[in-house]
């Protein structure tokens, strides 16, 4: 790797367990609040919430381990292989979800009516999000865990094990590459332009302005998530796009690794992101910030009598 271990393990470290904390206090809000629980723009936004922190507290702390020890650290071949499906499945789960949100909105937005009912909701919006989650999870359970092909062990690697289907299976890997890696982001950019074009359009009709403030709340939370994605993974989808039509150099290999490290931030900036796009909980956690720094009245007044 171009930046070293101990760089890549301070900066982790210090925005990892902010990110966590943060992370925990965005999710238990939206699940204890019955209306943000209930309402349906929020249901996408616990999942990925739930994917990053799952992610947190498995792969990024075993990255700090590995960042910990310079890269010396003895695996066996099942930790190996859990750690790869952990990192595999949780990225692609969270991408493709994120995906799927950018154009669920513009139902929830523009075509709401096509979930007035419980079975169009159950159809339009609860079954996309559980078979995309499942899909994820069965796919790389059969190419990680249980392969036609033996994996083997890379010890001085930061994914210490060597998927030997994506080296023995080229259409598997071309699918896999297209449509779970490739394919989500420029969904992803297309679908929030998308959104925000036509909800400025939306704006200014006449008699649409009363609906406006539900519609920019929304508008706003997903252009928000989505922006975090495009911002800190189009430099690595653009050095890979490089990287296959022209020929791999010293440099260019440099600029992936940064390229990939800028990636890592996709999750620890998350929560921060959910935090501040979401109206009701920016009051909370301002209120709650204000409290711990700002004293109120009473506790000023008995700390001052206490003297």
């Amino acid at each position: 790797m171009a930046i070293s271990n101990i760089l890549q393990f301070w900066l982790i470290l210090i925005f990892l367990i902010p990110s966590i904390l943060c992370g925990i206090f965005v999710l238990f809000s939206l699940l204890v609040d019955r209306t943000l629980r209930r309402a349906l723009n929020n249901h996408t936004v616990i999942v990925l919430l739930s994917i990053g922190l799952c992610s947190q507290m498995t792969n990024y702390i075993w990255m700090l381990v590995y960042y910990y020890r310079d890269g010396i650290w003895q695996r066996s071949l099942i930790f190996c292989t859990v750690w790869t499906y952990f990192d595999w499945t949780l990225y692609i789960a969270y991408t493709i979800v994120l995906a799927w949100t950018t154009i669920e909105r513009h139902i929830l937005i523009f075509h709401d009516r096509w979930l007035l009912t419980k079975r169009k909701r159950y159809l339009l919006h609860y079954f996309p999000l559980f078979f995309l989650l499942l899909y994820s999870l069965i796919f790389y359970i059969v190419i990680i865990i249980f392969p036609s092909c033996e994996n083997t062990l890379l010890e001085s690697n930061y994914l210490c094990m060597s998927t030997c289907i994506f080296k023995s299976d080229y259409i598997i890997t071309i699918y896999e590459l297209i449509l779970h890696q490739f394919l989500p982001f420029p969904l992803i950019v297309t679908f929030s332009l998308l959104l925000l074009g036509r909800v400025i359009c939306r704006k200014n009709r006449v008699n649409a302005a009363f609906h406006w403030r539900k519609y920019r709340k929304m508008t706003v939370q997903m252009f928000a998530i989505s922006s975090l994605y495009i911002i800190l993974y189009f430099p690595y989808i653009a050095i890979n796009v490089y990287m296959w039509f022209n020929e791999a150099s010293s440099i260019s290999y440099e600029i992936k690794d940064y390229a990939t490290f800028l990636t890592y931030f996709v999750f620890l900036l998350f929560p921060f992101v959910c935090a501040l796009s979401l109206s009701d909980l920016r009051r909370k956690l301002f209120y709650l910030l204000h409290r711990r720094i700002v004293p109120g009245p009473m506790t000023a007044t008995v700390a001052r009598t206490n003297r």
